[in-house]
C-alpha cells in the first residue's frame, strides 16, 4: 500500500512546467520517516528524563512514513480542488490526513500486522498533529512535543516541511540550502514543546520564508494552476461514467486510485468520456486555460474578505462591456463556464502571523530555560504581514482572452471604488506626521488624544494606500497584463502547423530555385 504513492507525483502537476520535479509521494515519505526518527531519536538520547521509549521513536517514524497514505491523484489538487467540486454536500471536508488514517487501519488489517490497537491510534493522532486524541479521563496521553515531529499545529516546523523543502527545491533544478543537520542537533524539549537554539532563529525564519517562495514561484505557477483546472474538470466530466470521487468512502478501491487515473480515461473508447478525453488532449497538446489577469493583494487590503463573495465568473461575464460584444468578430460569446476565478492565499506556515512567534527557543549561557524570541533577537527585515492573496482570471476558451480581462477589469473597479475613498482618507493624517518628523519638527497628536499620550505604532494598523514608483496603487490595473479586447493568444498547434507550413514552402522554393538538380535527380531515378 505504501508503494501505491510511487505512482502519485509528489508535486501533482508541477513536472508540466518543471520536467525534473517527477519524484512521488513515496520518496518523501520515505524521507519525512527517516528525519522524525532521527529527531525523535536525538531528543531521547540527549535528554534520558524525557522517558522516551523505543516504542515511541517507532510509532514516530511509523507515522512519519504514513502521513501521506491517503493522498489521491496529482496530490493536493485531488483533496483540494475535485473532491470539494465532485462532493459538495459533504458534511464534514475530506483531507488527505482523513485519507492517511483510512489507509493505515487498511495496511494493518490486510497484512495482519501485530501493532498493538493503542498504537495505531497513537500513530493515526501523530499523523493529525493531534494529542487531544490519546487524552482519556484516567490518563494525561502520550508526550505533548512527540506531536510537533511530524505534524506540528503550533508552529509549522516539523520533518514533513524540512524534507518538502530541501526535496523539492532540488528536484526543481533551484536547490535550497540550510543547515538541516545542524537544526535538528539543536532541537531540545522545554515545557513540552521542541525549542531550538537561538543561534538558528534566523536559520528556521528563512526556511518559513522559503515555504512561501516555493508556494510563490513554483507551487502556484500559472501554468500549473491552469493544467490543475483543467484535470480537474477532466475529473469532473468522467466522474458520472466512473464515480472517481466516491473512492474515498472504499479503501479497496481506494488502494489502486493513482496519477494513471488519466490514462485510463484518455485510453477508454466510452462516448460518455469523450468530454473528459477532449480535455486530456488539449493539455497534451498544451492548449491551455490562459490567465488573461492577475493581482497580489496585501493581507490588510478589505478587498481581501469581499473577493469571493465579488468577483465571481457570473460577475465578469455580465460585466463585459456590450460595445466589445457588439464589435467582437465572433459570433460566440464569453459563458458562465468559460471563466476561472483563482484565489491563492501564501504565507509563511500559519497564515498572516509569524511562525516564528510561536517558537521557544533557549542559548549557551541559559540551557534550561525558553523563551520567547523579542524584536531584535533575529532579523529585524521582515514584512509587516505573513500573508498575501494571489488573485488569477483564466479563461477555457482563448478566444474570449481579451473580453475576459475586460469584464474582470470592470468587476475589480466597482469593487475598488467601495473602499478606495475610506482608505485615503483613513491615512491622510498619519502621511502628515511622517513628513513633518521627516522636516524635523515634532509630530503633532491627533485632537481626539492627549499630547501626552504615546502613539503606538502596530502591525495590524489600517490599510495603507500606498504607492509605488511608477504610481500605481493596490487598486490599480495591472499594466503588464493589458492587452486589447479582441486580443487572442497563438495556439500552440497552430505555431507547429505555421513553421511545418513554412517549411515545406521553403524546400519547395528551394527546388525551384535549381531546376537543374532536380531535373538531374529525376533523370537518375528514372535510369
Amino acid at each position: 500500500m505504501i508503494s501505491r504513492l510511487r505512482n502519485i507525483k509528489q508535486l501533482g502537476v508541477t513536472p508540466y512546467v518543471w520536467p525534473s520535479a517527477t519524484h512521488s509521494r513515496f520518496e518523501h515519505s520515505l524521507g519525512v520517516a527517516f528525519l522524525a526518527r532521527v529527531l525523535a531519536t536525538q531528543l531521547k538520547d540527549h535528554d534520558p528524563t524525557l522517558n522516551i521509549t523505543h516504542r515511541d521513536v517507532d510509532c514516530v517514524e511509523i507515522a512519519g512514513l504514513c502521513h501521506d497514505l491517503g493522498h489521491g491523484p496529482w496530490s493536493h489538487v485531488w483533496d483540494g480542488q475535485f473532491i470539494p467540486t465532485a462532493l459538495p454536500r459533504l458534511k464534514k471536508p475530506w483531507s488527505h490526513e482523513v485519507g492517511s488514517e483510512m489507509m493505515f487501519d487498511y495496511l494493518v488489517e490486510e497484512n495482519q500486522i501485530d501493532i498493538p490497537l493503542e498504537d495505531q491510534r497513537f500513530v493515526k493522532a501523530l499523523i493529525a498533529g493531534d494529542k487531544s486524541r490519546t487524552e482519556v479521563s484516567f490518563s494525561p496521553g502520550e508526550k505533548p512535543f512527540l506531536f510537533e515531529i511530524v505534524a506540528n499545529k503550533r508552529n509549522g516546523l516539523d520533518v514533513d516541511k524540512f524534507d518538502y523543502i530541501y526535496r523539492d527545491s532540488r528536484m526543481m533544478g533551484e536547490p535550497i540550502h540550510f543547515a538541516l543537520e545542524r537544526i535538528l542537533k539543536s532541537a531540545r524539549v522545554r515545557e513540552n514543546q521542541i525549542c531550538y537554539d537561538i543561534k538558528d532563529a534566523n536559520t528556521l525564519y528563512e526556511i518559513c520564508a522559503t515555504r512561501f517562495k516555493l508556494h510563490k514561484l513554483f507551487y502556484n505557477h500559472k501554468v500549473a494552476r491552469a493544467i490543475e483546472y483543467m484535470i480537474v474538470d477532466a475529473l469532473t466530466a468522467a466522474e458520472p461514467q466512473m464515480k472517481i470521487a466516491e473512492r474515498i468512502f472504499n479503501r479497496e478501491r481506494y488502494l489502486f486510485l493513482t496519477d494513471d487515473i488519466l490514462t485510463q480515461i484518455e485510453s477508454s473508447t466510452t462516448p460518455e468520456l469523450e468530454e473528459a478525453r477532449g480535455i486530456i488532449w488539449r493539455i497534451r497538446t498544451r492548449d491551455l486555460y490562459k490567465c488573461v489577469d492577475y493581482k497580489n493583494i496585501e493581507w490588510n487590503n478589505p478587498i481581501r474578505l469581499r473577493l469571493h463573495e465579488h468577483i465571481t465568473e457570473q460577475a465578469i461575464v455580465d460585466a463585459i462591456p456590450s460595445t466589445l460584444l457588439q464589435s467582437y468578430p465572433h459570433t460566440e460569446r464569453p459563458t458562465v463556464d468559460d471563466v476561472r476565478v483563482d484565489i491563492s492565499t501564501m504565507h509563511f506556515g500559519m497564515k498572516e502571523k509569524n511562525p516564528l512567534d510561536q517558537v521557544k527557543f533557549y542559548s549557551k549561557s541559559k540551557p534550561d530555560e525558553c523563551a520567547s524570541a523579542g524584536p531584535g533577537d533575529y532579523s529585524c527585515v521582515m514584512p509587516p504581514y505573513f500573508a498575501e492573496v494571489l488573485l488569477r482570471i483564466y479563461t477555457k476558451n482563448p478566444k474570449f482572452f481579451g473580453l475576459v480581462q475586460a469584464g474582470y477589469r470592470v468587476v475589480m473597479s466597482d469593487l475598488a471604488m467601495r473602499f478606495q475613498t475610506d482608505a485615503e482618507e483613513s491615512i491622510l493624517l498619519p502621511d502628515i506626521e511622517v513628513n513633518r518628523a521627516e522636516d524635523g519638527m515634532a509630530p503633532t497628536p491627533p485632537e481626539t488624544e492627549a499630547p501626552s499620550t504615546p502613539k503606538a505604532t502596530s502591525r495590524d494598523s489600517s490599510f495603507t494606500h500606498r504607492k509605488s514608483a511608477s504610481g500605481s496603487t493596490p487598486y490599480s490595473e495591472n499594466s503588464f497584463t493589458t492587452v486589447a479586447p479582441d486580443f487572442v493568444p497563438p495556439s500552440p498547434l497552430g505555431t507547429v502547423n505555421r513553421k511545418l507550413k513554412n517549411t515545406n514552402k521553403r524546400e519547395r522554393d528551394h527546388s525551384l530555385d535549381m531546376p537543374g538538380q532536380a531535373e538531374g535527380s529525376s533523370n537518375k531515378k528514372r535510369k
